[in-house]
């Protein structure tokens, strides 16, 4: 949450309904982040001075400080590694917008769009659900790797 809120502050400054609206069109939709997400974690960035808001007509906008703007100028990786999961296995590395992507793995038959798509959903678990949502979702992840493995060492059919 934290590297994506920079990396789209760094395009220009929004209010928090406008970076849930960006993340969102950036991850095609497989990632919408709650506001019991998002201002939290905004409320942390003000905090270490790399995000500021100001009120403009009644509203609130956020933007990045100077030090915001060095801290995502120094972490392209990070920055890049937020959106990985999201981008098509085809597709060319972009940087327009502000975004940083590249395909995260050879060949995966269209799997990290989904890895991204669980990957946000486990995110909204782990920021706004409640502690048994969690223990369940531990349960669902650790059944899942498993059968991975299992997958794997079915080898291939003959």
């Amino acid at each position: 949450m934290r590297a994506a809120i920079l990396d789209v502050l760094a395009g220009d400054e929004m209010n928090g309904y406008q970076l849930i609206q960006e993340i969102a069109d950036r991850t095609g939709g497989a990632w919408k982040p709650s506001p019991g997400s998002v201002y939290p974690t905004v409320q942390q960035l003000e905090d270490e001075g790399l995000v500021e808001g100001r009120e403009v007509d009644g509203r609130r906008l956020l933007r990045l400080t100077d030090a915001g703007r060095r801290y995502v100028e120094e972490h392209p990786d990070e920055m890049a590694a937020t959106w990985a999961p999201f981008e098509p296995e085809d597709e060319e590395p972009t940087t327009d917008r502000g975004s940083h992507g590249f395909s995260a793995s050879p060949g995966g038959d269209g799997l990290m769009p989904v890895v991204g798509q669980v990957m946000g959903a486990m995110w909204q678990v782990v920021t706004t659900g409640t502690p048994q949502q969690r223990a369940e979702a531990r349960e669902i992840l650790s059944e899942t790797r498993r059968r991975l493995y299992q997958l794997l060492a079915d080898g291939e059919p003959d």
